[in-house]
């Protein structure tokens, strides 16, 4: 469930990544076309992105569809960023609603989102929640699958890991007490991690060297476009992309 996306080159408006494609985000929120789990994104949705000398992320979240949030079509049209993270969300069975519960989750530099859901939740979980210290337990934004993941994730980049090591072990830890869909997004702006692990995931670069897009699905129908393969972990930054096995 849910569908985000990532994007890293020269700047950009969130409106040319996310509205004006035929069938972008915006279009993804209410008919997805590769969706496999859920049939509309309207539980919520969030924007994270980067300005020029700032290394923090802003973030626009809200707990209704994107398409009813009247403000986000204006900061979307004047917003110009060389990163940005963004999700709609179909919300797992058993999470908490609101604001807090929309990608994308955050912390210093980094912005996260999950593209799935865990098997389990809540109360099948204790063994893969008992991996983080108690303090980190109870600091999590909100009661939903796709915290706990971020959780994980951020308390192995809080102990020196990589964007691609944290992600894959979280997704290590995750299946290793539990099934899921485990797409995962994580970026600090400079760089991108994705896991494709029991959903859609495709990436692309924009022509004349204009950057990189890593998404659920496909905006457009341009070939430029390629699927990950399932349980794979795509890199992506300065020096291109690579796709390995998990």
């Amino acid at each position: 469930m849910c569908r985000h996306l990532a994007y890293l080159g020269g700047p950009l408006t969130p409106r040319e990544l996310l509205v004006e494609p035929p069938f972008g985000l915006y279009r993804q929120s209410w008919a997805p076309r590769t969706q496999r789990y859920g049939t509309v994104n309207a539980d919520g949705f969030g924007l994270g992105w980067y300005a020029d000398g700032d290394e923090v992320p802003a973030r626009y979240r809200r707990a209704g569809p994107i398409w009813a949030d009247a403000s986000f079509a204006d900061l979307a049209r004047v917003i110009r960023t060389r990163a940005l993270l963004a999700a709609v969300r179909s919300a797992t069975e058993g999470c908490a609603a609101g604001e807090t519960a929309a990608a994308p989750f955050a912390a210093g530099r980094w912005l996260f989102s999950h593209n799935g859901a865990v098997d389990g939740w809540p109360a099948g979980l204790d063994a893969l929640a008992a991996l983080l210290p108690p303090a980190e337990l109870l600091a999590l934004e909100a009661r939903t699958d796709s915290a706990l993941l971020w959780g994980l994730a951020l308390h192995r980049l809080r102990a020196g890991a990589d964007l691609g090591e944290a992600l894959a072990a979280t997704v290590a830890d995750t299946a290793a007490h539990t099934t899921g869909r485990l797409n995962l997004l994580l970026t600090d702006g400079r760089a991108l991690a994705a896991t494709a692990w029991g959903d859609t995931l495709h990436h692309r670069t924009l022509p004349g060297g204009g950057g990189v897009l890593v998404a659920s699905e496909p905006y457009d129908d341009d070939p430029a476009w390629t699927a990950v393969p399932d349980r794979s972990l795509l890199l992506a930054g300065p020096d291109g992309i690579t796709v390995r096995a998990l």
